[in-house]
């Protein structure tokens, strides 16, 4: 993959506000010596010309690898090209995923070397096809000659809002043991999640949205107490089956407890009557997910984060001037300061993949393969294209303070553009020239046959 950074562009800066001899404003003439051309997104090639990255990274704890929509080819070829740097060059321990933290163990346990190599689809099945495998597959062959070898580690709400069962299944077995009084409560939650489990939220959320009210109210109810017993009653769980059994258990009630939550605040939002900012409870989850992670890993340990940008930049999302989430970025920025970097990787040109809701679909919506309109003025993929760049790595905070101050304010989100400012959001971008959807996204479902 070729570059247009020339001489003549590398040579040329803007001295003031106006658009630059070359085309494009002042922070497009920064990016075309600012930035770090690349030549390849094959993840086995040489790691060399990504050495910029390093800077970027610093001796940040947790690095985020973004993109600005899921389900697409280039992304995830990038995602494990700078994994694979990261882990080599830099050191790296985890992988953490944008996938459930109660389902994450198993995952981790295969990554280690546990049952055979084709027994990674069973783990994954219920999974949304996110491009999660591969890196997976790649870390347990790494695995199995590395001196330090790499674990996995989900962070999310149960199959991201799709159901209650993968964190409400291992507490009534754990329950069994450790507190049978409590069984009862917590099998009558079990029994109403399993009324409305699904592949994804977009299943889940409006099956959830079908129950009688006595049941959603019965539902949160019961996590509620599942949540202040287990708190209160610490020490007792800890003596009976050992502290890591019970910090896992805990977290998986209270993901649980965010999966409710969410369930209520996905149905105030597609009702029109939802509070400001109110899906922020999966976000905060992840949050504590990650620092969940560092907590109980051996020191010294950095964590690779995979995400969506909406979920890892460190600014509120906003679309059309309207508060609609507090990122688990931002608030990891807040908790761990410059030990938090978050790189978005973006397209130019070429396809995304529109999400349509179809609940007749297994995960609840279909993935329409949609043209990218040309780069709207003032955001970070119109710089890109102003500045002539190809596949491109960009340090954001190395602007000079000319080219700050004429920073994009918006980013590509699927089709559409997130407002924020660029530069405070993210610490890096990655921009490839085109994005295409991937073959394995999900599609309709299939017709019945005919006569059937």
């Amino acid at each position: 993959m070729s570059t247009s950074h020339t001489a003549a562009s590398a040579g040329t800066s803007s001295t003031s506000g106006t658009t630059d001899a070359s085309g494009g404003g002042p922070f497009a003439a920064w990016l075309r010596t600012g930035a770090t051309p690349l030549t390849t997104l094959d993840p086995d090639a040489c790691l060399d010309e990504l050495e910029p990255l390093r800077e970027i990274v610093g001796d940040a704890r947790v690095v985020a690898l973004g993109e600005n929509s899921h389900f697409i080819r280039e992304f995830a070829l990038a995602r494990t090209r700078l994994l694979r740097f990261l882990v080599e060059r830099c050191g790296f321990t985890v992988l953490a995923f944008e996938y459930g933290f109660s389902e994450g163990f198993a995952l981790d346990d295969w990554t280690q070397g546990a049952g055979p190599d084709d027994a990674l689809e069973r783990y994954s099945a219920a999974a949304l096809p996110m491009g999660i495998e591969e890196p997976l597959r790649r870390l347990r062959a790494h695995n199995r000659t590395a001196p330090h070898p790499v674990r996995f580690a989900g962070i999310d709400i149960p199959e991201a809002g799709g159901s209650l069962l993968p964190a409400l299944e291992p507490v009534v077995g754990y329950l069994r043991e450790v507190d049978p009084e409590l069984l009862p409560l917590a099998e009558s939650a079990l029994s109403i999640a399993r009324r409305f489990a699904g592949g994804s939220g977009a299943v889940a959320a409006p099956a959830w949205a079908r129950l009688e009210t006595s049941e959603q109210d019965a539902l949160s109810a019961a996590l509620a107490r599942l949540l202040t017993r287990f708190r209160a009653v610490e020490p007792l769980y800890v003596d009976r089956g050992g502290r890591r059994r019970f910090d896992i258990a805990l977290r998986r009630v209270e993901g649980a407890c965010h999966a409710d939550y969410t369930f209520r605040a996905m149905a105030g939002l597609f009702a029109g009557t939802g509070l400001t900012a109110d899906t922020s409870a999966r976000e905060v989850y992840m949050a504590g997910s990650v620092r969940w992670h560092l907590a109980h890993a051996e020191p010294g340990t950095r964590i690779v984060l995979a995400a969506h940008n909406a979920h890892i930049m460190k600014e509120p999302v906003s679309f059309s001037g309207h508060l609609t989430g507090l990122p688990m970025g931002q608030h990891l920025h807040r908790a761990l300061g410059d030990d938090y970097v978050a790189l978005a990787l973006t397209s130019v040109t070429g396809g995304t993949a529109e999400m349509r809701r179809d609940e007749s679909a297994r995960f609840g919506f279909v993935v329409e393969d949609t043209p990218l309109g040309a780069p709207e003025p003032g955001s970070i993929e119109s710089a890109f294209a102003e500045a002539g760049l190809g596949l491109a790595l960009a340090d954001l905070r190395r602007a000079p303070e000319q080219a700050q101050g004429a920073a994009p304010d918006r980013i590509r989100i699927q089709g559409s553009y997130l407002h924020a400012p660029v530069l405070d959001a993210f610490d890096g971008v990655l921009a490839v020239p085109s994005s295409t959807v991937d073959e394995g996204a999900p599609g309709p479902a299939p017709a019945p046959e005919s006569g059937a």
